[in-house]
């Protein structure tokens, strides 16, 4: 629901959909900054109390944006540009720092709760409630903007975290932290060497990147597409997020059902290939139903693909390394959505979203031809 809301009022606000790729940067890019040092106090300390606060803190920045635009600090019509939004890049930043922590403790957790040959099971099922709130979130987020206001919107999704909480408070994950006398500069090198040594690390987390770098923006720019390309409004942008996020409950259903399997590698390429295509047509594509059939398929796609790379790095990895390794991959697959999301905000402005978003998924299905032709360790798995 707060996606939904802020990334429009963003762009209501401000009139400038280089604010909106801002407000997407500052909110991913402290999981650049910090992700190694929350991933050294996930191998550290407990997992569980890690994300509490993280959680804890989320909910306090939902409920104080709530505050901004109930007392109308915040609204449309005022200031615009940075003057309008500046509340809110500076909460998206917080919101960002506090998942950059979370975040490494959060990847590592799951594989604590299952057993190993459930894993990719389990990522795929985690990744579905994820995603089903994708698609609850924008209906109820669409319904309460244009009937409620802005403030329900930031309300409801503070109350969203009591829940959160309290479920991390029952669970009993099996993980003991070892108790060390090392630096955590040394923990992190650890850490580095370990992916390192293993043979397809390096391009799974290369690809990570790759994948939010170039296909996240798709998501970032859905309201540039829905005022600018199809002259709708709220609803519209609600419709493209419902449409992606019911593709990519279908495409976890797909992947959880299937499990473990052999040449997962190979498959999680031709997803990117795919993905690719995808991406370029839904951004040239000028009739609504054929835009939010792709959008939908992409975003299955984009899921599938998320899901077997996540569990090709998790089955690579030791328990005892796994909040570091996990949170060099959580830097890598959430430090390409700040600087797409940046990059593309200042290329729209000079060349329409549509030709550089087409763009982006080019590029994407070049890179997944690239790792499954010339550099095969990853197609290899």
């Amino acid at each position: 629901m707060q996606v939904m809301a802020q990334s429009w009022l963003v762009l209501q606000i401000s009139g400038s959909p280089f604010w909106l790729g801002m407000d997407s940067f500052l909110g991913s890019i402290p999981i650049v900054l910090f992700s190694l040092v929350g991933g050294v106090l996930a191998d550290r300390m407990s997992r569980q109390l890690i994300l509490v606060g993280s959680q804890v803190v989320q909910l306090t920045c939902a409920f104080l944006l709530a505050a901004l635009f109930a007392t109308s600090v915040i609204h449309v019509g005022g200031p615009t540009g940075l003057k309008g939004v500046w509340p809110i890049l500076t909460l998206s930043f917080l919101v960002g720092t506090a998942q950059s922590f979370g975040g490494p403790s959060y990847q590592a957790l799951v594989p604590s709760l299952v057993k190993p040959e459930d894993l990719q099971n389990a990522i795929g099922l985690n990744s579905i409630q994820f995603n089903v709130a994708r698609v609850i979130g924008p209906m109820l987020g669409g319904l309460a903007l244009t009937k409620l206001g802005a403030s329900w919107c930031f309300t409801l999704n503070g109350f969203s975290f009591i829940a959160a909480i309290a479920s991390l408070l029952i669970i009993r994950p099996q993980f003991v932290p070892a108790k060390t006398a090392e630096s955590v500069l040394t923990s992190m090198r650890q850490g580095f060497s370990f992916i390192r040594k293993q043979a397809a690390m390096e391009g799974l987390i290369v690809l990570a990147f790759s994948m939010t770098l170039l296909a996240f923006p798709l998501i970032v720019f859905v309201p540039v597409f829905a005022r600018d390309v199809f002259h709708g409004g709220p609803d519209l942008y609600t419709v493209f997020l419902v449409c992606s996020g019911c593709g990519s409950i279908t495409g976890a259903l797909v992947v959880a059902g299937l499990g473990k399997h052999r040449h997962q590698g190979r498959s999680a390429l031709l997803m990117l290939i795919v993905l690719g295509a995808l991406i370029t047509s839904f951004a040239l594509s000028r009739n609504l139903v054929l835009s939010c059939v792709l959008i939908f398929l992409a975003g299955g796609i984009l899921l599938g693909a998320f899901v077997t790379i996540s569990s090709l790095v998790q089955m690579i990895t030791s328990d005892q390394m796994r909040g570091r390794v996990m949170s060099v991959y959580n830097v890598a697959f959430r430090g390409g959505m700040p600087f797409g999301s940046l990059i593309v905000g200042a290329l729209v402005k000079q060349f329409t979203a549509p030709v550089v978003i087409a763009w982006n998924g080019v590029l994407l299905a070049i890179l997944g031809l690239y790792f499954l032709l010339v550099q095969r360790k990853v197609a290899a798995l």
